[in-house]
């Protein structure tokens, strides 16, 4: 159920061209989830790339592990109304993904899929020239199951809702199609800065 519920409040204090209208800094990581946290063994990781319905590469755990690993430090934004500052995450860029499938823009859009069955769509200029990454690691240590572990995916620039949890696929589609929160009401691209909440937004 979709509501506007959100009443955030302005950062009264340091680096507040920093937070987005209607956010508010924590220090913690809060945890969320559409559904029940999923367990996902790494013995049994898929990560697979697909256009349309047809996949174009399938990677285990250590394939995965063996791409270019990067690091990445952002500030993140929650449409939930909080944001979180100097984040570090180290993962593998999309470009190195797309790279090691030997693709490169079959279409402009894409969704990603989850474990849990979730789903989002981000489009592709958004996830190239090192914007985003498949994260498995948070503050140098393997990412948490809470946050989305062992594998999620990294959209920093956009509510966090669009990092999906879980990860387990990327699928380039002919137009850009509604995940799961975007089925229910919410904005289909989510950028911060326009506070992007809900679909009218």
């Amino acid at each position: 159920m979709v509501t506007r519920g959100f009443t955030g409040r302005r950062l009264g204090g340091e680096q507040p061209e920093r937070i987005p209208p209607g956010q508010h800094l924590v220090q913690n990581f809060p945890v969320l989830s559409a559904g029940p946290t999923p367990r996902v063994d790494l013995e049994n990781w898929k990560f697979t790339l697909k256009v349309g319905p047809g996949p174009v590469k399938v990677w285990d755990w250590s394939e995965f592990s063996a791409l270019p690993q990067t690091k990445m430090t952002r500030d993140i934004h929650c449409v939930t109304s909080w944001s979180k500052l100097d984040t570090a995450w180290e993962g593998v860029i999309i470009d190195d993904i797309l790279a090691d499938a030997g693709i490169e823009r079959p279409t402009e859009y894409m969704l990603a899929h989850s474990y849990d069955g979730y789903s989002t769509n981000v489009p592709l200029a958004d996830l190239v020239l090192g914007k985003a990454m498949v994260a498995t690691k948070y503050e140098g240590q393997p990412l948490p199951r809470d946050h989305g572990g062992p594998a999620r995916l990294l959209v920093p620039h956009l509510y966090f809702w669009k990092s999906a949890k879980w990860v387990n696929g990327l699928q380039f589609t002919d137009r850009d199609e509604a995940g799961f929160w975007e089925l229910r009401g919410y904005h289909m691209y989510g950028d911060p800065w326009k506070e992007q909440r809900y679909t009218n937004d």
